[in-house]
């Protein structure tokens, strides 16, 4: 067990929200706190960090509950405005994935493929409070037979409606280039010929994941802003992978770990959960995340105290290499880097443009702030830590 000079615990954080008395910090601002007055000082002073991201995510969807009809019906074929959606649970119930496209999409047969709609357009449509036009076919049975039901349903007068998102938050990501000598159109944007530009997907030193990198404080129960209104961390992500290697902060050097986040899609703002149309690759969803960090000790200040000049990523050949399976890193890079619009390969500088949106996810920390010095949002304390932690407490 450590020994720590100053400890909190989750309760006495949260009567300090309570009482009005709770100091919270964005991830941008503890940095200077931290190096100004040191880890122990600023525990003692800061309560709570809040982090940021805003970011296509395209491991998410929603629930979604329809309702009965008369004649009731057993859906195993469902379509959103056109998109279909994954009937196979039970009666009414569907799932609609962010990345599916309209059915009669020509996808990439006419090549780059525009792909303007898609479950997560779906998905900003209802939270917007628009129609979507239900179609739903079953085949028939004693006690559901109906067999076609059509019609318009808004989230309003949806039974139920849960973003479910088994992949979001990732814990750093690669920077994309294309070293063949034809454009490429991937899920990191277009990528020109012989390594002309460069893409990245990451809020750095204000992201999640990356201001506790061994998630001492994020697991099962976590509350967090989610498209705009209070979700949940209910399991590590699909593709969590914290074993990999890491700087001296322990920063991961390479994509790490993920988070498996849920919220009702009801409490949802369009301004948070944004279809995305990525040109020859697909449809996706843009997702606002954010996650308070309780400043418990003095190590979990130094944590949320990390800079873009302390994190690092790999440059990765999306061109030949990515798809092909191989494993192979053509230098390291900084955010702050990445950051500045340009990076250096091969001695070249080339422009350097990202897919998430640093001005969102600084939006997002505040406005998780902003609630939390309201009373308007406590912290959630984790059943249990994400896996994978590699430092004992």
């Amino acid at each position: 067990m450590k020994e720590y000079k100053v400890r909190k615990t989750y309760k006495e954080i949260n009567e300090k929200i309570k009482s009005g008395k709770v100091v919270v910090v964005t991830a941008g601002e503890m940095i200077d706190i931290v190096k100004n007055d040191g880890p122990v000082k600023a525990a003692k002073h800061v309560d709570v960090v809040t982090t940021g991201t805003f970011a296509p995510m395209c491991s998410s969807g929603a629930f979604i509950n329809f309702g009965h009809s008369v004649p009731t019906i057993k859906a195993s074929k469902v379509w959103l405005n056109n998109v279909p959606a994954y009937g196979g649970i039970a009666a009414v119930d569907c799932y609609i994935g962010a990345t599916e496209p309209c059915e009669d999409d020509p996808l990439n047969k006419v090549y780059p493929g525009e792909f303007n709609y898609g479950g997560g357009h779906v998905i900003q449509d209802m939270v917007a409070g628009k129609k979507v036009h239900l179609k739903a076919t079953g085949y028939g049975t004693s006690c559901y037979p109906g067999r076609l039901v059509e019609k318009e349903i808004s989230l309003a007068t949806l039974p139920g409606a849960t973003l479910c998102n088994p992949r979001n938050g990732y814990q750093n990501y690669n920077c994309a280039i294309n070293l063949t000598k034809k454009t490429i159109y991937t899920y990191m944007g277009t990528l020109k010929p012989r390594g002309a530009n460069a893409t990245y997907c990451s809020a750095g030193e204000l992201s999640p994941l990356l201001n506790d990198p061994y998630y001492k404080t994020i697991g099962l129960g976590t509350r967090i802003f989610l498209g705009g209104s209070q979700g949940y961390v209910t399991w590590y992500g699909t593709q969590h992978k914290p074993s990999v290697n890491r700087n001296e902060k322990g920063v991961p050097l390479t994509p790490a770990g993920t988070l498996w986040v849920m919220g009702d899609l009801k409490n949802m703002s369009p301004n948070w959960l944004v279809g995305v149309s990525i040109q020859g690759y697909g449809c996706s969803l843009s997702v606002g995340l954010g996650i308070p960090i309780p400043i418990l000790n003095e190590e979990m200040a130094s944590y949320t105290a990390i800079s873009d000049e302390d994190i690092f990523t790999q440059i990765v050949d999306y061109g030949n290499d990515y798809p092909n399976g191989i494993s192979k890193s053509y230098g390291q890079v900084s955010y702050a880097q990445l950051k500045s619009g340009f990076i250096n390969l091969d001695s070249e500088k080339i422009p350097a443009t990202p897919l998430s949106s640093l001005v969102k996810a600084r939006e997002i920390a505040n406005i998780l702030k902003e609630w939390i010095l309201k009373g308007q949002f406590f912290l959630g304390e984790p059943q249990f830590t994400l896996p994978g932690s590699l430092q004992p407490d």
